[in-house]
């Protein structure tokens, strides 16, 4: 049972996406899992044969259980062991996860952008998963027009569903900002920076694009963070017990509020290494599928810090709380226009408040200004983003 989290301790299994005696490779959808925040895909992080599960669906188990045993290519059999743990009795599935549609991501944001309902789709990837050819032929031949119309959709859960659901939610989160309050010694920093160059450049970018191609102004924000990191690589670290494990990957997490209240905030991996297009299809991808309780268990395990923005509330400045184990997290507002003094000259211009809360166990006053300089100094160059 993968940690998802640092305020998990136990999760459920819903379902197996695969049997014993089948190949599995890395990145395959193994299982998935619900937990308090999210109904998590669980991956495969090296290739084999599954050789037998552990936990039946159904049982809730403790963080570090082992769920299933993978036979590594070229190893030897495993000796036999005690039955799969028995799946908890009467304990209800949350109302609002429903059926699990083994789908990939990219074909779930096809099917999204077709129209096609993947209830309807027939996958022939492994364990029956739809992958995008699935959708495309779907899509081809009129088959989610041609089948008889879906039953109308339950009713959004009402009274003591939805109230579970969000009181388990909000445990959660108040579990973690405890933890992270009472543990973490915080420092704050902000900066206003100048978006000119930034917004102009975006206008002229999207001109060329059709509109769903079009970027938004928060991908540069990613990746301009993405990139500041690669200066100040301190703050792209973790704590692992008392030890400070500095991260190669830099794998910005992005805080996503969730219908009916709550949020998540999963990873974007390699953020510094995509491109604009790649970044933005990764980012509408995440809150869709977020949204939609359909995330990968290395997107909630592998954030190395966290970005969070109420701009479209309104809000100009934003100082957030860290989410352990990272060590720091950046926040940002609304663009405003704002009075704007160049070369004597008094201009109006579009401005954004930059934050950031840092762990002073980890870094100074310094090297945070410096993180917060490069952010900016970034965002004056969009071209080269």
């Amino acid at each position: 049972m993968p940690t998802l989290g640092a305020d998990m301790s136990v999760g459920t299994l819903m379902t197996w996406l695969k049997q014993p005696g089948e190949t599995v490779a890395r990145g395959d959808i193994i299982a998935v899992v619900h937990t308090d925040k999210a109904d998590v895909e669980v991956e495969v992080f090296t290739n084999g044969v599954l050789e037998r599960v552990l936990v039946e669906p159904g049982a809730e188990v403790p963080v570090g259980t082992v769920l299933a045993v993978i036979r590594e290519d070229g190893a030897p059999a495993a000796p036999p062991s005690a039955a799969p743990a028995p799946a908890a009795p009467a304990a209800p599935a949350p109302a609002e996860a429903g059926a699990h549609i083994a789908i990939s991501p990219s074909a779930r944001h096809l099917a999204e952008e077709l129209g096609v309902d993947p209830a309807l789709i027939e996958g022939s990837g492994p364990g029956g998963r739809i992958q995008r050819k699935d959708v495309e032929a779907a899509a081809a031949a009129g088959e989610a027009a041609a089948a008889p119309p879906p039953a109308p959709p339950p009713a959004p859960p009402t009274g003591l569903a939805v109230e579970d659901r969000n009181a388990a939610m909000r445990r959660a989160i108040a579990a973690a900002m405890s933890r992270s309050k009472r543990e973490i010694p915080h420092f704050y920093l902000g900066q206003t920076i100048h978006m000119s160059n930034a917004i102009a450049w975006l206008a002229q970018e999207n001109l060329r694009r059709p509109v769903p191609e079009r970027l938004l102004h928060g991908v540069l924000l990613l990746k301009a963070i993405a990139l500041a990191l690669r200066e100040v690589p301190e703050l792209n670290a973790v704590w692992q017990g008392e030890e400070l494990v500095l991260r190669e990957d830099i794998n910005v997490g992005v805080a996503i509020a969730l219908r009916g209240g709550g949020l998540v905030a999963p990873a974007i991996h390699r953020t510094d290494q995509l491109s604009m297009d790649e970044l933005m299809h990764a980012f509408r991808d995440l809150v869709s599928r977020a949204r939609s309780w359909s995330l990968r268990s290395s997107e909630m395990t592998d954030p190395t810090i966290t970005v969070t923005s109420l701009g479209e509330r309104g809000v100009e400045t934003v100082f957030g709380v860290i989410f352990p184990p990272q060590v720091a997290i950046v926040g940002f507002g609304t663009l405003v226009e704002r009075p704007w003094i160049s070369e004597g000259q008094v201009l109006i211009c579009p401005v954004v408040n930059a934050s950031l809360s840092a762990d002073h166990r980890v870094t100074d006053g310094h090297r945070a200004s410096a993180f917060l300089a490069a952010i900016d100094r970034l965002l004056q160059e969009p071209d080269e983003l």
